[in-house]
């Protein structure tokens, strides 16, 4: 396999699924930018544990037809979100495992993605695999992060925080015909 189709930021797809090819690395949160925007703003992604992934490649005969050329992808990471209840950091474990199909062409990838529930993508002669990994773990994050129970109890209003407001609609009931004039 040549050097090229090794290399995770330059990943030549076709020839990595051929010779059935696996990597595995690391990657540091803070060089995930787009991930690191999820994180809580306290927290030091310089110090968190980079997210690890793996990749395989796989060239699936078929009977009626080319080969097809497969890419699953496994990635894990741990980050500190804000809770949307307690706006504190919640510690969240970010799991992704993905296969991924790949034709030729934009065109095709549509078509087959519409028709089959196989997630399909183009081939491109480089892929890089940092940005689909951080894609996978972006897409596993939870819509509202938040602890089973908040660390600190959360402030309930009172009674007295709020002084009542006066009904926008009495207004309105006084110009009704028959309504008693003040007096």
């Amino acid at each position: 396999m040549a050097k090229r189709s090794l290399d995770p930021c330059r990943l030549d797809v076709a020839a990595f699924a051929e010779a059935a090819g696996e990597l595995r690395g690391q990657l540091p949160l803070s060089g995930l930018l787009r991930l690191a925007e999820m994180a809580h703003p306290q927290a030091t992604l310089a110090n968190e544990e980079p997210a690890a992934w793996e990749a395989r490649g796989e060239w699936r005969k078929v009977a009626s037809g080319p080969a097809q050329i497969w890419l699953h992808v496994n990635a894990r990471a741990r980050l500190q979100l804000v809770c949307q209840r307690c706006l504190e950091p919640v510690a969240w474990a970010v799991d992704a495992h993905r296969s991924f199909r790949f034709v030729e062409g934009e065109a095709a990838a549509a078509e087959l993605d519409a028709q089959c529930e196989d997630d399909v993508l183009a081939l491109t002669r480089e892929l890089d695999l940092r940005d689909l990994v951080e894609d996978e773990l972006l897409l596993c994050l939870p819509l509202v992060p938040k602890h089973e129970q908040c660390p600190q109890p959360l402030p309930e209003a009172s009674a007295d925080a709020e002084p009542e407001r006066a009904n926008p609609f009495a207004a309105l009931a006084a110009l009704k015909p028959g309504a008693s004039k003040g007096g």
